[in-house]
């Protein structure tokens, strides 16, 4: 068997998808903060220029892409392993919300919905898949989402699209494990963001009885779960969904 090319964490290569704002920047700065050089993709060039200002890192690279598009898809991982010469570490976090309850659902919110989402979450697992096979090693994590595996009123689309991430996952990291290429996901429960502020006080308040430790988690705690999937210290880790959420799914 073909030795592992594997390399340590603080020389890493690593591609974050919605890597502008939220989550995905705290994911950014997580991998940044481990040595690794980062690529953030965004689909709005003003939005990756303020997360290039406010990192200030000649590590932090950006690329404005729409995920759903392979083609651009394609290029864009070409592109990196054209410069750096592999990618290690592929994020797929990408992701947007058309919530509505099922049956006042458009068949137009429904697509999108699972096109940003899932689509674009297997276009990344399959472009990153190439190379990481080729390198033989790697790690694609896939972000899902606590509806995803519970399910959530209003959420069917989204629901249906991280759940959809996680059985996609799992049939990628059964194919992609002989190649030393791991696949896993991460669920985010009820964490602080622009979105869950704009929330009224009291759906926060009935959120919170649903977590065990009584608390919203923070991005950060998110990034921290990514960046041990995307470590050395996981290198034994494949297949698996990780639940960060206070403990809402038990």
């Amino acid at each position: 068997m073909a030795k592992s090319k594997t390399v340590p964490d603080n020389e890493k290569i690593a591609v974050v998808t919605g890597g502008a704002r939220g989550i995905g920047l705290e994911i950014c700065k997580e991998l940044l903060g481990m040595g690794m050089t980062v690529t953030a993709v965004d689909i709005q060039e003003a939005t990756l220029q303020a997360a290039k200002t406010e990192v200030g890192s000649d590590k932090f690279q950006t690329a404005v892409l729409d995920v759903t598009d392979s083609a651009g898809f394609e290029k864009l991982v070409n592109d990196v392993v054209e410069k750096h010469g592999r990618l290690d570490v592929m994020v797929n976090n990408a992701g947007i919300t058309r919530d509505n309850i099922v049956i006042m659902m458009s068949d137009e919110d429904w697509d999108l919905v699972l096109k940003v989402n899932l689509k674009s979450a297997f276009i990344g697992t399959r472009e990153a898949g190439k190379v990481m096979m080729r390198q033989r090693c790697g790690s694609i994590i896939n972000m899902s989402s606590y509806s995803g595996l519970e399910g959530n009123r209003g959420q069917g689309n989204y629901a249906a699209s991280k759940a959809g991430m996680i059985g996609m996952s799992k049939s990628a990291a059964k194919e992609l494990a002989k190649r030393n290429v791991r696949v896993n996901c991460v669920c985010p429960g009820f964490i602080q963001t622009e979105m869950t502020d704009a929330i009224s006080q009291e759906a926060k308040d009935i959120a919170l009885t649903m977590i065990p430790m009584q608390k919203m988690g923070l991005p950060t705690h998110i990034a921290r779960g990514v960046a041990f999937l995307a470590s050395d210290a996981s290198e034994y880790i494949t297949g698996q969904t990780l639940s960060i959420d206070g403990g809402m799914h038990m």
